[in-house]
């Protein structure tokens, strides 16, 4: 397998500077133009002023290079606003038609690649993000996701993709990625293979995915890859676009079975094809000890690796400040072998470190992190920069955050939950412990901002479940209700998990009040 060459992407740069200049002059409508750069990892935002770009972060991994090419980029071109994603990039909001362009570019000179950001193209390979560090994973599968993200980038320019083609790898039974419900997941296994999962997906018509294969080699895993790419040209559906994802070919096709026959003729003929597809990736080069230093206390994990520390950093809502961005580029550039690793949920995990770096690393990061469970809840970017967003998801946990805190609601008695913006669920609100949705509600004829509730989801493997739509709220008590139901936890002496396990039904009966 051929790796692409980054820079081999330049040449694509002026059809975007060209476009997107001619979308700002007026002269290109605003859905054509969507249609356009998603190619490029870059959307008009809503009112169509300003662009945001998506930075490619394969398999949730910024290496110091990356970090460091994002902080200068936020400081020449004076960017206020950024985003951790939930599929692991890094998203630069407010930027002028000029500043797009040329981030996009220069971004190349650091591997950073925005193609196939958006649109109908394989979109950032995910990744455990602790994998290789973490002291319980089955094994170290991000040399497979960056191998797989290679191959794919490779499909960008092939016809008939289908829409967000998600391909994740989970390291362990935690299943942080959702590898048993995205398009395409590798779940790693304790006798160091991968089940296969295929056709799942959140959204409208949620769907769990089809374990496809079991104890399958990790260097077979891009004959499963383009499996999934034929078995979607074969049977998917391009008439509706509202249903091109990989989940609604269970459906078409009869249901699961059916669903894994087809996928599994289209792998045989991939194999009957005699194409070679095995893969022996290395492992990133890994050298550092420990230096006897140690650092202990909150939001420091300890790794497998002896003497060697992991910084946990959650901006609310995924928006760091960019000034703590920098200063943390600055301050790890000297440290070996440290990187940065992104999660599902909008941490980040600065990785490798030794008891004093650590130590360093969490007072650099201090004042812009959540300082608890509830803190670290999941947010879209929200209505007020997603054209198709619906409700400001980021506002709203803002404003929970806010009275959360005034009503000093210990930690632990509320979960983390899941905002989503519109049914789009880029804030995993199905699979939450808590999940709300944008929606609208009408009170005395006027249609007010509002969330539909969603309880009891669950991503680990082996116990997923979708939450179930217990009403609506509108947004104006989302925050009164959560503070009630932190204060009926605590008094409990337990836990959320453990108060809402003994009866699941005494979340709706909280709720039942602020029910619209």
């Amino acid at each position: 397998m051929n790796k692409i060459d980054p820079q081999s992407w330049k040449e694509d740069m002026p059809a975007f500077r060209e476009k997107t200049e001619a979308f700002y002059r007026g002269e290109i409508k605003k859905n054509d133009y969507k249609g356009f750069s998603g190619l490029y990892g870059s959307y008009a935002q809503k009112g169509g002023e300003a662009s945001m770009l998506r930075l490619r972060m394969t398999a949730g991994r910024v290496t110091k290079k990356k970090l460091a090419f994002t902080a200068d980029a936020v400081r020449r071109y004076g960017v206020k606003k950024i985003h951790f994603t939930t599929c692991e990039a890094i998203q630069l909001h407010d930027l002028d038609c000029d500043t797009v362009c040329s981030i996009m570019e220069e971004a190349l000179s650091a591997d950073i690649v925005t193609m196939g950001g958006g649109g109908d193209f394989p979109r950032n390979v995910m990744c455990s993000p602790l994998s290789g560090t973490e002291q319980d994973e089955y094994f170290d599968v991000l040399p497979y996701a960056e191998a797989a993200a290679d191959y794919l980038m490779g499909f960008i320019k092939k016809e008939k993709m289908p829409r967000k083609l998600k391909v994740c790898f989970s390291n362990s039974p935690k299943n942080l990625t959702h590898a048993t419900y995205r398009d395409l997941g590798f779940a790693a296994r304790a006798d160091g293979t991968f089940d296969v999962y295929s056709a799942g997906g959140l959204g409208n018509n949620p769907r769990f995915g089809v374990k496809v294969a079991e104890a399958v080699e990790p260097g077979r895993i891009l004959y499963y890859i383009k499996a999934m790419w034929l078995t979607f040209r074969a049977y998917g559906n391009y008439e509706n676009r509202g249903k091109a994802r990989t989940r609604y070919m269970q459906e078409a096709l009869g249901g699961p079975e059916e669903y894994k026959k087809a996928y599994l003729e289209k792998l045989q003929e991939v194999l009957d094809s005699g194409e070679d597809l095995t893969i022996s990736p290395e492992a990133p080069s890994f050298r550092k000890t420990g230096d006897g230093s140690k650092a202990d206390g909150g939001r420091i994990l300890a790794q497998k690796q002896p003497g060697l520390y992991t910084v946990v950093w959650h901006p609310i809502g995924g928006q760091p400040d960019p000034e703590t961005l920098c200063r943390l580029s600055d301050l790890i550039a000297d440290m070996e072998d440290a990187e940065v690793r992104l999660a599902p949920d909008e941490t980040a995990y600065i990785v490798n470190l030794t008891g004093s770096e650590a130590q360093k690393v969490r007072k650099a990061t201090e004042g812009d992190t959540a300082e608890s469970l509830f803190e670290t809840s999941v947010s879209c970017i929200g209505a007020s920069i997603c054209q198709v967003g619906l409700r400001d998801s980021h506002e709203l946990l803002r404003e929970c955050v806010t009275a959360v805190r005034a009503a000093g609601i210990p930690d632990g008695a509320l979960p983390q939950i899941h905002i989503s913006g519109c049914p789009s669920s880029c804030g995993t609100h199905q699979t939450g412990t808590l999940g709300f949705r944008g929606a609208a509600k009408s009170v005395d004829g006027k249609s007010q901002p509002a969330f539909v509730l969603y309880i009891g989801g669950q991503q680990e493997q082996g116990r997923e479940a979708m939450g179930r739509e217990a009403g609506t709220i509108l947004q104006s008590r989302i925050p009164e209700f959560l503070v009630k139901l932190g204060q009926a936890a605590a008094a409990s002496g337990k836990s959320f998990g453990d108060w809402m396990a003994e009866d699941p039904q005494r979340v709706d009966r909280v709720a039942e009040e602020y029910l619209a």
